[in-house]
C-alpha cells in the first residue's frame, strides 16, 4: 500500500465512522434509548421495557461481533476490552463514579450528545466539563493519581480478558468458534428475553434494540475490518487507521470527548489528526439534530436553577473522571465492551449500575430535604 492509498483509506474510515455515529444519534433520539433512563424506570416504576431494549442491543452487538470474528473479518482479541490485565478496582471505582455522575447530569455521555443535538444548552455545558475532567484523568494531574492508586490493583489472566478466550484455552477450541457459540447462547438469550416482554414489542423499542446493536457491530466492522492495515506504508507495522487507542474500536464517548476538545483547541497543530473518536462525537450530535428537526422536537433548554447547574457540573466531572478510570462509559464498557464478553466490562457495568442507584437515592434525599 502506498502512502496516498493509506491517506485515502483513512478518509474513508472517518466518513464511515461518522455515518454510523449519525445513525446512532438518530436512533437514540427517536427511541429515547438511554441507559440511565432504563435503570431509572426499574428503580422508580418497576418498568423493564427500556432495559429490554438495552439488553437486546447488547445481544445483537454480541452476535454481530463474534459473527464477524468467526468469518475472519475482525480479530476479537484486538480491543482494549480483552487485555490480560484486569484493573478491577479501577473498573469498580470508575464505574460507580460514572453511574452517580450520569444521574446528576441527566444522562450519560451518549445521552449528553443526543440532547445537545436536540437543543439542550445545559448538556453542552456538561460536554465541556466532562471532556475537561476526562482529559485531566487521561493525561493531567488526575492521571498521575489514577495510575498510582486504583490502576495498581489488578490481576492477570493469561488466557485473556474475554470469556471466549477462557473457554478456548480450557477446551482447546478455536477462539473464533468459542466466541460464536457463546454469543449465540448469551446474546441470543438476551434478544429472546427482550422479545418475551409483550409491552416491549413496539416499533420504537425494536428499532432501539436492533438498531443500536447493529450500530455497535457496524463500528467494529469499520474500525476492525475496513480500517485495518496489515502493513503501514512507512513503518510496516499492522495498524488500525484513525484509532486513538491503537487498537480496534467501537463506540465510546468519555475519552473521545476529551480528544474532541483537544482537537478543537489545537486545530492548527498539524500533529493533531482527526480520529475515529472525534468524528463519532460529531456524528451522534448530527444524527440527533436531524431526528429532532424531522420530529419537530428540537427545543432550546437551559438550567432551571443554581442547584440544577451545580448538580450538572458535579455530575459531568464525575462522569469524566469515572469514565476514563473505568476505561469506558455505558456505551463503551456497556454496549461495546459487553459485546466482546469482556470480564472487565462486566465489572465496570456493575459499578455503573451501583453508582446510578446511589445517584437516584441522593436525588430522593434532596427532594425530601426540600
Amino acid at each position: 500500500m502506498e502512502i496516498a492509498d493509506f491517506v485515502k483509506l483513512q478518509t474513508q474510515v472517518l466518513w464511515a465512522a461518522f455515518a454510523v455515529a449519525v445513525a446512532f444519534g438518530f436512533i437514540a433520539q427517536r427511541t429515547h434509548f438511554c441507559t440511565m433512563g432504563a435503570i431509572s424506570d426499574i428503580v422508580n416504576m418497576g418498568d423493564w421495557t427500556r432495559m429490554r431494549m438495552w439488553g437486546m442491543a447488547v445481544g445483537v452487538a454480541m452476535l454481530g461481533f463474534y459473527g464477524m470474528a468467526w468469518v475472519g473479518w475482525i480479530d476479537a482479541g484486538k480491543s482494549i476490552y480483552t487485555a490480560n490485565r484486569i484493573i478491577w478496582l479501577s473498573a469498580i471505582v470508575g464505574g460507580v463514579l460514572f453511574g452517580f455522575g450520569m444521574v446528576l447530569a441527566s444522562g450519560c455521555g451518549s445521552k449528553t450528545l443526543v440532547r445537545i443535538g436536540a437543543g439542550s444548552l445545559k448538556s453542552l455545558v456538561v460536554f465541556f466539563v466532562m471532556g475537561f475532567a476526562a482529559f485531566a484523568t487521561l493525561r493531567g494531574v488526575l492521571a498521575v493519581l489514577r495510575v498510582n492508586t486504583v490502576d495498581k490493583v489488578a490481576f492477570e489472566i493469561p488466557a485473556g480478558g474475554a470469556i471466549p478466550m477462557w473457554v478456548s484455552s480450557g477446551l482447546g477450541m478455536e477462539p473464533a468458534l468459542a466466541g460464536l457459540l457463546l454469543a449465540v447462547v448469551i446474546g441470543g438469550a438476551l434478544v429472546l428475553w427482550a422479545l418475551a416482554g409483550r409491552e416491549f414489542r413496539s416499533f420504537n423499542n425494536l428499532l432501539g434494540g436492533l438498531g443500536i446493536g447493529l450500530v455497535i457491530a457496524g463500528m467494529w466492522w469499520v474500525s476492525g475490518h475496513l480500517g485495518f492495515v496489515p502493513e503501514h506504508p512507512e513503518t510496516l507495522d499492522a495498524v488500525y487507521v484513525a484509532s486513538n487507542s491503537g487498537r480496534m474500536e467501537s463506540l465510546t464517548f468519555t475519552a473521545p470527548m476529551a480528544y474532541t476538545l483537544d482537537w478543537i483547541i489545537f486545530f492548527s497543530d498539524t500533529s493533531k489528526l482527526l480520529t475515529f473518536g472525534v468524528v463519532t462525537v460529531a456524528g451522534v450530535v448530527a444524527g440527533s439534530f436531524i431526528c429532532s428537526l424531522i420530529e419537530g422536537s428540537f427545543r432550546w433548554e437551559g438550567f432551571r436553577s443554581t442547584q440544577d447547574t451545580a448538580l450538572h457540573l458535579a455530575g459531568a466531572a464525575c462522569m469524566g473522571v469515572g469514565g476514563v478510570t473505568a476505561l469506558g462509559c455505558t456505551v463503551g464498557q456497556g454496549l461495546s465492551g459487553l459485546s466482546t464478553l469482556s470480564f472487565l466490562s462486566m465489572i465496570a457495568v456493575g459499578g455503573i449500575v451501583l453508582g446510578a442507584i446511589g445517584g437516584f437515592r441522593f436525588q430522593m434525599w434532596l427532594l425530601d430535604r426540600e
